[in-house]
């Protein structure tokens, strides 16, 4: 056997491998989609207002996913994971300049669509909600409205869970006292 041969040979193992591995990636991309594909939707969803929008995110998230499938070093849960790389999707759809561009009546059309998918029966909570700045809203929303654990929520943001358990804290005292009147006794 001569070292073209060889090389032929050596090369054909190799594509056949490749192709091994993009259908174990594919099978595990399935599999994602079918466990986390409403989750990802609903947490898409109540970052962007806007269910094409989600859409759009989730589609992207799975693409991010499955580029990122042989990286995934099991660090932290699966879940976590998945929900890091929505959320920043999230962000990265909403930095983008046509975001921007979405006029008045469009934005209450998808605040009460939200409201609607949530089911709450009190529109001015999830209003005080969502009218919360980022950095208190992100955790209010992963914590109860989609039942991550503390230390789930706090990767999910890069954050530690002292400093997750502060901003939840923070987030519940702006609340009440948006709300103060509707929920809570004046005191």
């Amino acid at each position: 056997m001569n070292n073209n041969d060889k090389f032929l040979r050596l090369r054909g193992e190799r594509e056949e491998q490749v192709e091994q591995s993009n259908q174990v990636m594919e099978t595990e991309l399935r599999r994602l989609m079918q466990e986390h594909g409403a989750y990802l939707k609903r947490l898409c969803f109540l970052y962007l207002k806007d269910e094409s929008l989600a859409e759009d995110a989730v589609s992207e998230t799975f693409l991010k996913l499955y580029r990122a499938l042989p990286d995934f070093r099991g660090e932290s849960s699966e879940k976590t994971w998945i929900s890091r790389i929505a959320i920043n999707t999230c962000r990265d759809f909403r930095r983008a300049a046509w975001y921007k561009l979405v006029d008045l009546s469009a934005a209450l059309e998808r605040i009460q669509s939200l409201q609607d998918e949530l089911s709450l029966r009190d529109d001015t909570v999830i209003s005080a909600v969502m009218a919360l700045p980022r950095k208190y809203k992100e955790p209010v929303l992963l914590r109860y409205y989609q039942n991550l654990s503390l230390k789930e929520v706090g990767e999910a943001l890069n954050l530690s869970v002292s400093t997750t358990s502060t901003r939840l804290i923070r987030a519940r005292n702006m609340l009440k006292n948006k709300l103060k009147g509707w929920y809570f006794n004046e005191e």
